[in-house]
């Protein structure tokens, strides 16, 4: 069974980062005050150029000190005027979905209408316990909390009741949105489960590839429509979030992300049970098959195509970025990314817009 990649929906290019700590030009970290104000700037620039998306990801360390992405994106909503602005992700399962909603409901107040949230359960755990949270119930928190988050999209006063929380009775949750609601996300990298219930909510998917052949995802796409389809539910977009480093060749791009990538996978190599990478295994990467995204605008938008192609997704955001890379080689990748990268993808899928993906849910089990 074969499923046509959706026309129902315009094509979307974003720009994730997790805030990933730049350094000056004699390679010294920056601060953690200084890094937030860099992005501040990178959202300013992602404005001007023409990218759809920002989207900040929330994390609790040294080297990734975005843990109130909402601040940071008002603060780059104040200043611009047409890019969404949303969470890459929001760890749901570690927060409270009233605070998640309210927050996320002011967000599209200061940017009039232009706030999203992904959701996610948190590959990256260091905020389990900083609030007090007990792994052992991961997915328990997530599912209820999510549940929750569900009730209060529908507007109005919300009665809900579970364990992870709090019950509550006809209570009003404000402030509204202007338009009702705003877009919703969740983030899946790599649970069927997962894909499941974000169309039993009604919610977009947003595929989170760091490794591996993004085509290797195509069943969970095909998946999420089925069982949109199953749910009674209507059509909803699929993205794709994946890492990358856009510069003016092949080469000065390989040069600049290669020594930064492998000095963060292997400082994380222990605790997130990453392969340390080797120059073989970057290469495998950034090639055809491989899930980053890294070269020249012309070599990136090809493999962009690909990817969105493959995948029947109508939605892709670069994680750029890469603890150590400079403020200079971050805005250069933006600025790239959105005055290239961007038009001759669009270039590339409108002589081809429709595509078919091979790849059948029966083959889901066989890839796990």
């Amino acid at each position: 069974m074969t499923t046509a990649i959706s026309e129902s929906f315009p094509l979307i290019f974003g720009l994730d980062t997790f805030g990933d700590v730049t350094h000056d030009e004699d390679d010294r970290p920056l601060s953690h005050a200084q890094t937030i104000r860099n992005l501040v700037e990178q959202g300013v620039l992602a404005d001007q150029v023409g990218v759809d998306f920002i989207g900040i990801g929330e994390h609790h360390t040294d080297d990734f000190p975005l843990s109130a992405a909402d601040v940071v994106l008002a603060a780059i909503a104040a200043r611009t005027t047409g890019i969404r602005v949303g969470s890459a992700v929001t760890v749901l399962s570690s927060d409270d979905p009233v605070r998640v909603f309210q927050r996320y409901s002011t967000l599209d107040a200061i940017s009039g209408g232009r706030a999203e949230v992904i959701l996610g359960r948190g590959s990256s755990v260091d905020s389990f316990p900083l609030f007090g949270y007990d792994l052992a119930d991961y997915e328990e928190l997530f599912e209820e909390k999510t549940n929750l988050f569900a009730e209060l999209l529908k507007g109005g006063p919300v009665t809900w009741q579970g364990t992870t929380r709090a019950s509550l009775h006809n209570q009003d949750v404000v402030p509204h949105p202007e338009s009702g609601t705003f877009p919703v996300w969740i983030g899946v990298g790599g649970s069927p489960q997962s894909v499941i219930r974000a169309a039993h909510y009604g919610f977009s998917l947003m595929l989170a590839i760091i490794g591996g052949s993004p085509a290797r995802f195509a069943p969970f796409s095909q998946l999420y429509h089925q069982a949109l389809d199953g749910f009674g539910r209507a059509p909803l977009p699929v993205g794709v979030h994946a890492p990358g480093h856009v510069a003016e060749t092949d080469d000065q791009a390989r040069d600049e992300f290669w020594p930064r990538y492998r000095e963060v996978i292997t400082h994380y190599s222990k605790s997130r049970g990453f392969a340390i990478p080797t120059e073989e295994s970057f290469l495998y990467e950034i090639g055809p098959r491989g899930a980053l995204h890294v070269g020249s605008p012309e070599t990136v938008a090809r493999k962009i195509a690909q990817t969105l192609t493959s995948l029947g997704a109508n939605r892709f955001d670069l994680k750029y970025g890469m603890g150590g890379l400079s403020q200079e080689a971050l805005m250069r990748n933006i600025e790239l990314y959105g005055t290239q990268v961007i038009p001759r993808v669009r270039e590339l899928m409108a002589a081809a817009p429709v595509a078919t993906r091979a790849t059948s849910v029966t083959e889901l089990s066989a890839s796990e």
